[in-house]
């Protein structure tokens, strides 16, 4: 199993979720902390401890970085990533709704590299869909899928160049998922070639805002 689990709730509102999650943290790929649909202006004193909690048991941390499809300046979007290294000691960046066009794909790669160049370890694009080839090169991983249980099971389509790449560069984001079914869930997306997968059972507006409880448990 290799878990990206993005958990969109204050630590102080569900302290037990962030418990869960820290237990969990070497069964997970990686975790993106998320205080403020950003950073924030200031740290944030409860996110700065389940930080460090998670770095102690020894978990991957992502800050959320909203890119906007390309529309808010480069400068803007680096200086979130130098405060969640500042403020919570992240590892790289998940660099959330990401242009998946050809015509997008030169300003995704110099954004990449400058916050390489900042010290990102790790740098994961979300575009939500498969995008142009050439982005699933410039990042560790690509979420190529993010939407409902239901699209995924009936609407999914992998386009071939994916099968030329390795499935640990490629994650599904699925939300929805009736509890029974992550495990389910976590097999479908290994299997679709996404070695790395988030299956949650919230729904919209915010189905990140709660850890799935079987996630601690769903086989893969």
């Amino acid at each position: 199993m290799s878990l990206l689990v993005p958990l969109y709730v204050h630590p102080a509102e569900d302290p037990g979720a962030w418990h869960r999650l820290i237990t969990a943290a070497p069964r997970t790929h990686a975790v993106v902390l998320n205080p403020a649909s950003g950073p924030g202006a200031a740290p944030d004193p409860a996110f700065t401890a389940a930080a460090r909690a998670l770095h102690t048991a020894g978990a991957r941390l992502l800050g959320y970085v909203d890119t906007d499809y390309g529309v808010r300046d480069q400068a803007d979007v680096t200086e979130d990533m130098r405060r969640y290294q500042a403020w919570y000691r992240t590892d790289g960046c998940f660099l959330d709704r990401v242009t998946a066009t050809p015509q997008g794909l030169s300003a995704c790669r110099r954004l990449v590299r400058e916050i390489r160049r900042l010290g990102a370890a790790t740098v994961v694009l979300n575009p939500g869909v498969h995008p142009a080839p050439g982005y699933a090169r410039l990042a560790d991983l690509t979420v190529t899928f993010e939407g409902h249980w239901s699209t995924y099971v009936s609407a999914f389509a992998r386009p071939a160049w994916t099968g030329r790449q390795p499935p640990d560069r490629f994650c599904h984001l699925v939300y929805g998922v009736p509890e029974a079914l992550v495990p389910l869930a976590v097999r479908t997306a290994h299997e679709r070639g996404a070695a790395v997968c988030g299956p949650v059972t919230g729904e919209l507006p915010n189905p990140w805002a709660q850890l799935t409880p079987a996630l601690t448990g769903a086989g893969g």
